[in-house]
C-alpha cells in the first residue's frame, strides 16, 4: 500500500531522526501526559529541533472534534469544549463530529497579544449586543501542540500568557468589560539557542521539562543523518513508506500508554526520594516534585508497567530538574550532571 500523494507537505518521519534521544523522549512523554507542562529544547543551531517537533505532531493519532467549532471542542469532555458546544449539549441538540489531525500551531516571533489570545469585536458588541470573538492562536492550539521557535527572543509578557494558559488549560480575554473564556489545553514546546540569550528563571521554571541538544560528533552518525535527509529530500514518499511500520508501532505505543497512564501508581517511598533529591538540589517551589512524579508515571506507562520503579525515575528526573537549579556563576559543573550525581547518591541508598 503506497502513501497517497496528497496536497499536504510531507513531514520528515519521527522514527527516522537519528540521535537526540533526550529531546525525543521529552516530546513523547508530554504527548502521553500533556499535564507534564511542556518542554523547552535548548541547543546548537541545525540540530533538528524544529524538524523533530513537527515530526511528533504528524505521528499522533487523529482527534475527534465538533464540526465547525473554532476551539476543536471535544464532544463529551466539558474541560475541552467551548461555551457554544456546552449550550448545545444543554439544549440536547445533536452534535456532528469529525476527525482532524492534531493541531500544530507555530507562534511567530512578531505575534501581538491579540493575535495570540484572540480579540472581542467591541463595535459589534456595543451596536448589536452580540459577543463576537475572533479566535487567536491559543484557540487553534486547543488539544494540540503550540510551538514557539526562539522562545528566548519572545516578549516576556507573551511567554507568561502562554505558560498561564498551558498550566490552567483556559484562556480568558477581557476587553472593555466584556469577558470571554475558552479551553486552551495544549502541549507547549519552546526551542532556542542559548547563545542568543537565556529565558528568565521564573519563566524557565514553568516549563515541565528541559532538554539540552548537542551537535552529534560521531562521524558515522553524522553521515547517517545527512543520508536520511538527502533521501527524504529526493523522494519523501519512499522515505515515509520505509518508516511506515516503525511510525505505526510508535503511534500504537503512545496510544497504549495514554490508556494505561491513569492506572499507573508510584510508591510512597519513591515519592519521598524524589522530594529528597529536590531538597538537596535546593529547588525552589514544588513544581519539580510534581513534574517528576507525573513524568515517571508517563514513562512507566510508555514501558507498559503498572508501577513506577527506580529506573523510570532515573530516566526522567534530569529532564525535569536541570533548569530549576539556582544559577551559580562560579559553578563549573553542568546542571544535568549535578542532578545525576545527587540522584545516584539518593537512590543507591534505597537499593
Amino acid at each position: 500500500m503506497s502513501i497517497a500523494k496528497d496536497k499536504t507537505r510531507p513531514v520528515f518521519p519521527f522514527t527516522a531522526i537519528v540521535g537526540q534521544e533526550e529531546m525525543k523522549l521529552a516530546l513523547i512523554l508530554n504527548v502521553i501526559d500533556p499535564k507534564i507542562g511542556g518542554v523547552m529544547i535548548m541547543g546548537d543551531r541545525g540540530t533538528g529541533k524544529s524538524t523533530t517537533i513537527r515530526a511528533i505532531a504528524d505521528l499522533l493519532p487523529k482527534i475527534e472534534v465538533v464540526e465547525d467549532d473554532v476551539f476543536n471542542s471535544h464532544a463529551s469532555d466539558y474541560e475541552l469544549m467551548g461555551d457554544s458546544v456546552k449550550s448545545k449539549i444543554e439544549k440536547s441538540e445533536n452534535l456532528s463530529t469529525t476527525f482532524i489531525n492534531v493541531p500544530m500551531v507555530d507562534l511567530p516571533l512578531g505575534a501581538t497579544e491579540d493575535r495570540v489570545c484572540g480579540t472581542i469585536d467591541i463595535e459589534k458588541a456595543l451596536a448589536e449586543g452580540i459577543k463576537t470573538f475572533e479566535p487567536g492562536l491559543l484557540a487553534k492550539a486547543n488539544r494540540g501542540i503550540l510551538y514557539v521557535d526562539e522562545v528566548n527572543l519572545l516578549d516576556d509578557h507573551l511567554v507568561d500568557i502562554l505558560l498561564d494558559s498551558a498550566a490552567s488549560g483556559w484562556n480568558t480575554v477581557e476587553r472593555e468589560g466584556i469577558s470571554i473564556r475558552h479551553p486552551a489545553r495544549f502541549v507547549l514546546v519552546g526551542s532556542g539557542n542559548p547563545e542568543e540569550g537565556e529565558l528568565r528563571p521564573q519563566l524557565l521554571d514553568r516549563f515541565g521539562m528541559h532538554a539540552e541538544i548537542r551537535t552529534v560528533k560521531e562521524p558515522s552518525l553524522r553521515v547517517q543523518i545527512v543520508e536520511q535527509r538527502s533521501k527524504f529530500d529526493s523522494d519523501p514518499y519512499i522515505c515515509l513508506e520505509e518508516f511506515r511500520e516503525q511510525q505505526d508501532n510508535l503511534k500504537s505505543s503512545i496510544i497504549a500508554a495514554q490508556h494505561k497512564l491513569p492506572s499507573v501508581t508510584i510508591d510512597y517511598d519513591l515519592r519521598v526520594k524524589i522530594s529528597e533529591v529536590c531538597g538537596i538540589l535546593d529547588v525552589d517551589g514544588l513544581r519539580g516534585d510534581i513534574v517528576t512524579n507525573r513524568a515517571a508515571k508517563a514513562y512507566a506507562a510508555y514501558q507498559g508497567k503498572d508501577q513506577v520503579d527506580v529506573d523510570d525515575i532515573k530516566q526522567v528526573i534530569t529532564l525535569c530538574l536541570r533548569h530549576r537549579l539556582r544559577k551559580d556563576p562560579l559553578e563549573t559543573i553542568d546542571s544535568g550532571i549535578k542532578v545525576g550525581e545527587v540522584v545516584g547518591n539518593v537512590f543507591d541508598n534505597l537499593a
